[in-house]
């Protein structure tokens, strides 16, 4: 009996040592600082500890980042420092070979959690990007994360059924954007490819419940910004396959 209650308890502690490890902490990362380098701000959660949801969420993180940056294809960035420099270095080429046309570049990259439970953990990436041109270009990534097993979630994985979902999303859009019901989803001005709504690339966990967030371009014109819906959890547990 007593051998049973130590096995239980080093069980308990073993886990709570395995949750008390598991934290995030903000790391800012800063291109080199010259009149003639371009802008490069990243401020990012790291998470701390062995587990495979530490593991997970650092390497997506650095790997979205290394995508944003790495305007060098022939360095091919393996960590974000080396990203950094890859886009400063794109600049410089660039500056080398039209050092009359070419205006400043810019990256700021500000990443934070947005929610948490015992299921489930998201982030969310804002980003902006200037490289030239009449503007610059913002988007937002939301990353969702098992937060057992660290897998990270794709928005398909979400949903028990998804076209069952897309159909509630799609009433709840026209509602908030007024769209009359009998009337095609782009007759007031969107732009969704094949004039028929779908969800965005990017869905994840807020504290105001399951956001769908549409990036300028994917839905609208860039002058109409960001299409964000945000709907309450409790509406939309129905259509997940898990409790979140």
């Amino acid at each position: 009996m007593k051998r049973s209650l130590y096995v239980i308890l080093l069980l308990v502690l073993g886990a709570c040592v395995e949750e008390t490890a598991f934290r995030m902490e903000t790391r800012e990362f800063s291109g080199e600082v010259c009149p003639d380098c371009p802008v490069v701000y990243i401020s990012i959660p790291q998470a701390s500890g062995r587990s495979a949801l530490a593991t997970a969420i650092n390497t997506s993180l650095r790997e979205e980042i290394i995508d944003l940056l790495d305007y060098d294809e022939a360095r091919d960035a393996t960590d974000i420092g080396e990203a950094i420099s890859a886009f400063q270095g794109g600049y410089r080429k660039l500056q080398e070979d039209f050092p009359e046309e070419l205006s400043g570049w810019e990256a700021r990259v500000e990443a934070f959690k947005s929610y948490e439970s015992p299921q489930v953990l998201s982030l969310q990436i804002r980003s902006y990007i200037f490289t030239g041109g009449a503007h610059g270009y913002e988007g937002t990534r939301l990353l969702n994360f098992d937060r057992k097993t660290g897998e990270q979630l794709q928005a398909a994985q979400l949903f028990a059924d998804t076209l069952a979902f897309r159909n509630f999303a799609e009433k709840a859009f026209r509602q908030q954007y007024h769209i009359p019901e009998n009337e095609p989803i782009n007759s007031t001005g969107f732009m969704f490819p094949g004039g028929r709504f779908e969800l965005p690339e990017n869905i994840g966990f807020a504290p105001e419940g399951l956001v769908l967030h549409y990036n300028p371009y994917e839905a609208a014109s860039y002058a109409d910004g960001d299409l964000v819906l945000a709907l309450p959890l409790e509406e939309v547990r129905p259509f997940l396959k898990g409790e979140y």
